[in-house]
């Protein structure tokens, strides 16, 4: 399980390594344009079904953290949906449950 931190907080979000690489890569290709995007997910076992957004932005901090020393392989399908749902008004959407055995695909909630 790998972990993304963000501004000067010290509390990871959990992310599976290999939705966390696709998301690396969709991310920092926005902030090599200078754009930035929203990233909201739904909070893994929250009481209420609560749910949280980031506001990524070229100028806070961001650090990427991966369990495994070995790069995940990247599906170019995945990434497309994603860069397409970073793009939309909507932003990045995805849904991180707890993962227990490996994770084969990350979940994209609709993008529209």
């Amino acid at each position: 399980m790998g972990a993304l931190y963000y501004g000067s907080s010290c509390e990871p979000v959990e992310i599976p390594d290999p939705l966390l690489a696709h998301l690396k890569m969709v991310v920092t290709t926005k902030f090599r344009r200078k754009e930035r995007l929203t990233l909201s997910w739904v909070v893994p076992g929250a009481a209420r079904g609560g749910r949280t957004t980031l506001w990524l932005d070229p100028s806070i901090p961001l650090r990427f953290v991966f369990d495994s020393a070995e790069a995940p392989a990247l599906d170019s399908r995945l990434l497309r949906e994603l860069a397409d749902a970073a793009n939309s008004v909507r932003g990045l959407v995805v849904e991180l449950e707890p993962v227990e055995a490996p994770m084969e695909a990350p979940i994209l909630a609709a993008v529209s």
